[in-house]
């Protein structure tokens, strides 16, 4: 373990031996950080946070810290970082809500770049990009491999589909379903993702079923419900349609157009 003589670590906090701690940096109770883990220079994780392995997390940034919740009395809450990932300078990472459910996850494999803000009780998947001052309001959920550009932010209670992509300075006010892409002032729906999903190793064939699907429910006059029962009909014996239909059923706040 290597820790700064300038840093500030609650005995309450457990850290792994492989753990380093830059200077400056405040550790406070109630926190657990996993092996291989570099915490830089002034660094504040208030309380309350649970941290993986392999995770690298830059200076000025605040973890774990109240949530900004006027509704939020100080109740035990949580937040949860998983393995892997790189938060970059200036992110703010804020505990859960009790009435929101107590914890905010992150999972593995992300990249939070300079100056993220992820609110209170947000779920985030794994193999994700925030650009550069992305916020998530409360209660949103980002499903795996999105991609939200710079200074995009997302309402409250909103769901961002797998795969899917946010263009940079777009306001998000509903629901985006996997795969698509999703820019402009105000915000509307442009295609599928084809390029993100031929760099993950899409075939071409599946990436033709989804451009159907998403001709189906943007292109064709079909009411959501429509849509859906025609591409469950396309997305049979499809894994990669099958997430298409989940996020358009799960919807509470209907999609992006």
């Amino acid at each position: 373990m290597s820790i700064d003589a300038s840093a500030r670590i609650d005995p309450k906090a457990e850290l792994d031996s492989d753990v380093t701690i830059g200077p400056w940096t405040i550790i406070g109770p109630d926190v657990q950080i996993g092996a291989g883990t570099v915490i830089d220079s002034h660094v504040v994780i208030r309380c309350n946070t649970r941290i993986g392995q392999n995770n690298r997390i830059f200076q000025f940034s605040s973890v774990g810290e109240d949530p900004a919740d006027k509704k939020f009395a100080g109740e035990e809450t949580w937040l949860e970082i998983g393995n892997d990932n790189t938060i970059r300078e200036g992110a703010n990472l804020h505990r859960g809500t009790g009435i929101g459910g107590g914890l905010t996850r992150i999972g593995n494999d992300n990249l939070l770049m300079p100056y993220v803000h992820i609110a209170h009780d947000c779920m985030v998947g794994n193999n994700i990009v925030f650009a550069n001052n992305v916020g998530l309001s409360g209660h949103v959920e980002v499903d795996d491999w999105a991609i939200l550009g710079g200074y995009s932010g997302v309402n409250q209670f909103l769901k961002i589909g797998a795969h899917s992509m946010i263009g940079g300075v777009t306001h998000v006010g509903n629901d985006v379903p996997a795969y698509v892409i999703v820019s402009g002032q105000p915000a509307a729906v442009r295609s599928i993702n084809k390029i993100g999903l031929q760099r993950r190793g899409f075939d071409a064939e599946t990436i033709k079923q989804l451009r159907e699907a998403f001709k189906i429910i943007y292109l064709r006059g079909h009411s959501l419900k429509e849509a859906i029962v025609q591409v469950k009909v396309l997305a049979e014996g499809s894994d990669a349609l099958q997430v298409l239909v989940r996020s358009l059923e799960s919807s509470e706040k209907g999609i992006q157009r």
